[in-house]
């Protein structure tokens, strides 16, 4: 008699991937995307069907209880990033490049091969503009899969004095626009773009061919994410752009699920979670 394994199998079977990504934008199909540091609530989100878990620098303040992220340092994203991977059999698992470790594309090859065979990253995702497209370009071209972040870059906060909404004046809004581009000619595979208005995110969604995916960016993105921990009601943080998902669900992993849900229908985020 054949034996049963006893492993267990992701509700789909089919990997997550940029390709997947690329093919959902195309569809007009919705990407769920949440930060994620450890191996439990890795496997709650591959469980809920999650398309992306993003190991974020967020967890210098969500996990480290610091005030930015700027002090994470390559070793924790490594850590972090390696231990998500263990139980993430379905999701696409983007691994953040912390603070100065991208100075040069130089020093940004070695810490991005770091990220990927070490921490099992399967991209990696660098905060910047136009400035950023020669270390895109450098490594897109030896097979690293990059995910920009344009708009608000939390990295900055000091030198951009706090978290403000980026591109409500036409001067900010074109250069934001041409960093998108710049970075999709430059080879990123998707982007993320944070705290703009809902008009412009909409925009640049459509003005590139790469998934564009928004917090606090309206819901005419290609996809969402929020930190894990907010979005779940312990972050002990309020921000317009998230919601509670923890409210009316008995469990988080429902919280998850739900979230997920209204990701993929459209009605997350709505209007009161965005900006003009």
């Amino acid at each position: 008699m054949k034996k049963e394994s006893s492993k267990k199998t992701s509700k789909v079977s089919q990997k997550i991937s940029v390709t997947s990504l690329r093919k959902m934008k195309e569809a007009g199909e919705k990407i769920a995307m949440l930060t994620s540091y450890d191996a439990t609530f890795s496997a709650l989100l591959d469980e809920a069907e999650v398309d992306v878990q993003l190991v974020g620098d967020s967890l210098g303040m969500v996990v480290q209880g610091q005030e930015s992220t700027v002090s994470v340092t390559m070793d924790d994203m490594i850590y972090h990033t390696s231990i998500v991977r263990q139980a993430a059999n379905r999701s696409l698992v983007i691994g953040d490049m912390p603070f100065m470790s991208y100075a040069t594309p130089e020093q940004a090859m070695i810490n991005a091969a770091r990220l990927m065979s070490e921490g099992g990253a399967e991209v990696v995702k660098m905060e910047g503009g136009a400035w950023l497209a020669d270390t895109v370009e450098l490594l897109s071209s030896r097979g690293i899969p990059v995910c920009a972040h344009i708009g608000l870059l939390p990295q900055s906060v000091h030198k951009l004095g706090g978290y403000r909404v980026h591109g409500r004046d036409k001067a900010s809004a074109k250069e934001i626009m041409q960093d998108a581009k710049a970075l999709e000619k430059a080879g990123a595979e998707m982007m993320v773009i944070e705290l703009v208005t809902r008009e412009l995110a909409a925009e640049i969604s459509k003005a590139v061919s790469i998934p564009v995916i928004g917090i606090g960016a309206g819901a005419g993105c290609d996809g969402q994410v929020l930190v894990l921990h907010d979005m779940i009601g312990i972050g002990g943080r309020y921000m317009k752009m998230c919601k509670d998902f923890m409210e009316g669900s008995t469990s988080i992993k429902q919280a998850i699920e739900n979230y997920v849900k209204e990701v993929k229908a459209g009605s997350f985020p709505a209007k009161e979670h965005g900006f003009d």
